[in-house]
């Protein structure tokens, strides 16, 4: 986890996930690691916003993923590769009682925007949290 203490703005960083399964601790603690100059209140919806997508990325799709982090002056872009391309997200719908289907929900709630991306192989999903 080669990582800069706190991520500059106008810098970008990646991290490659594992394989076989997500050590979301691990990204959580690497992506505070980039943003620890921000409020509370941001740090933790960027956390969650890379915790979400990468979970996303190996509930639903194929290996190898990686995730993206972009600051700008008043934004933090989180983005997540993988390599499957056909399967794009949507929005799910939450049903009283069921563990599922949120976790764009609450990405498109806390984030200014986020999206998808096509690219040769594969897909990019992001986010943009406020900063």
């Amino acid at each position: 986890m080669d990582a800069p203490e706190v991520l500059s703005t106008s810098a970008r960083t990646v991290y490659a996930l594992p394989e076989d399964k997500p050590d979301l601790a691990a990204v959580r603690a690497w992506a505070c690691s980039l943003v620890g100059d921000v409020s509370e209140d941001v740090r933790l919806d960027v956390l969650l916003v890379c915790t979400e997508l990468a979970s996303n990325a190996y509930e639903h799709a194929e290996g190898p993923r990686t995730v993206r982090v972009h600051r700008q002056a008043d934004v933090i872009r989180i983005e997540v590769d993988d390599h499957t391309p056909a399967e794009l997200p949507h929005l799910g719908e939450s049903r009283l009682g069921d563990s599922r289907g949120r976790g764009l929900l609450l990405i498109a709630q806390i984030s200014r925007c986020w999206g998808t991306r096509d690219f040769a192989g594969g897909k990019t999903i992001w986010a943009e949290v406020s900063a």
